[in-house]
């Protein structure tokens, strides 16, 4: 396997654009909701005018300009393509860390806090809570490589990106992530602790302690309510794509209508609140759109999902060591309690409720999640 890496840059054919405008155009729309709100999924009105607006005035290209920006590459991980951006300070002793994004999301989530994290000084920070940023597409997702047979699942990934790490020269850093990210980061920590500074996890997982049930405090019971709500009202999307990824995988990749509803779906309802706008939620989108990644991406619920969610709803049957920081967003679902999260992470030095924000904190609250990271690094470093 090589191991060489070569720059990647962004230059999507027109011809590409032109397809997807067509078929957004072109959708055979069905009629509209019974409900009046969100509670049958994303509202028909709604939709359609996030498509004429995706097919009318959304442009593409100042969002390739942005990423070719920063420095892009392309390596071969465990025999994969693997997509990274790495974004070297100019602070020579920044602390490297790997930002590992999840599911709907993409690199994008990380565009806005790249900047302050590798150039403190240059948003009124002090040099000395400066990283070098490595931030890797999941395989199968952006523009990495779609694995073509069984076996990617969470542990390989953390494995590749340790392999990453070293391979870029790195020999102590740290790992940063949400969704997939989380346990990723985690994996990271358990099993390259010689290396790994810390990790910091929004959120940690950490199912709810039974031997705190007879005490709970109100945060404990809305974040057990939320757990169950979750299970009975939000859950179709891992249902299918731990199950038949495949299968929902043939419209996701064909239908730009569907992708958008399925992903702006989850970030609707995910978020703490809309201040997304409308040109970043298809800048997220079109790391889907372009490369053709519904059904690949899918399918890392079908390798993991099962594993990853056992984390926060039953006891742990592992323990984490390593330096860990925990930031917990309000609009955040699961949200486990300090109590119950240190009995599988023993060594939490940073603990924080930051009070906005939700799954995609970076994304959403890029200044408190930079914030979260220094705080905690500046314990490890």
């Amino acid at each position: 396997m090589s191991d060489h890496v070569t720059p990647f840059r962004l230059d999507i054919p027109e011809a590409d654009l032109d397809d997807l405008r067509e078929r957004l155009r072109r959708t055979r729309w069905p009629e509209k909701e019974t409900a009046g709100d969100w509670s049958q999924g994303v509202p028909l009105g709604y939709l359609r005018e996030l498509c004429r607006y995706w097919a009318e005035e959304y442009d593409w290209r100042a969002t390739e300009r942005r990423l070719n920006a920063f420095p892009q590459f392309r390596t071969s991980l465990d025999g994969l393509g693997t997509h990274f951006l790495h974004v070297r300070s100019p602070h020579e002793d920044a602390l490297p860390i790997v930002l590992t994004h999840g599911w709907p999301g993409s690199v994008v989530e990380f565009l806005k806090v790249i900047g302050p994290l590798t150039d403190p000084t240059a948003y009124g920070g002090d040099a000395r809570d400066a990283f070098h940023v490595v931030c890797p597409s999941l395989p199968g997702y952006g523009f990495s490589d779609k694995p073509d047979r069984p076996g990617w699942g969470v542990e390989r990934i953390a494995d590749a990106w340790i392999e990453l790490m070293a391979r870029l020269g790195h020999d102590r850093y740290g790992a940063a992530g949400s969704d997939w990210g989380t346990t990723i980061s985690t994996l990271i920590g358990l099993r390259d602790p010689a290396h790994v500074a810390g990790i910091h996890l929004v959120p940690p997982l950490a199912g709810p302690d039974p031997a705190t049930f007879g005490d709970l405090t109100p945060a404990e019971r809305a974040a057990i309510a939320d757990l169950e709500r979750g299970r009975e009202d939000g859950d179709g999307y891992s249902l299918e794509q731990s199950t038949r990824p495949q299968t929902i995988g043939y419209g996701l990749v064909d239908s730009p209508a569907l992708l958008c509803a399925w992903i702006v779906e989850k970030f609707r309802s995910w978020t703490d609140a809309e201040v997304l706008t409308r040109d970043e939620l298809l800048d997220n989108l079109m790391l889907y759109w372009l490369p053709g990644t519904g059904a690949s991406a899918a399918r890392l619920y079908w390798e993991s999902f099962k594993a990853v969610q056992r984390l926060f709803t039953a006891a742990p049957t592992d323990r984490v060591t390593v330096p860990t920081g925990c930031s917990i967003f309000p609009g955040e679902n699961p949200r486990p309690s300090r109590r119950w999260a240190e009995q599988r992470f023993t060594n939490i030095l940073h603990w924080n409720e930051p009070d906005k924000g939700g799954h995609f904190a970076a994304f959403e609250q890029p200044g408190l999640f930079v914030e979260e990271l220094r705080t905690f690094f500046r314990k490890v470093r």
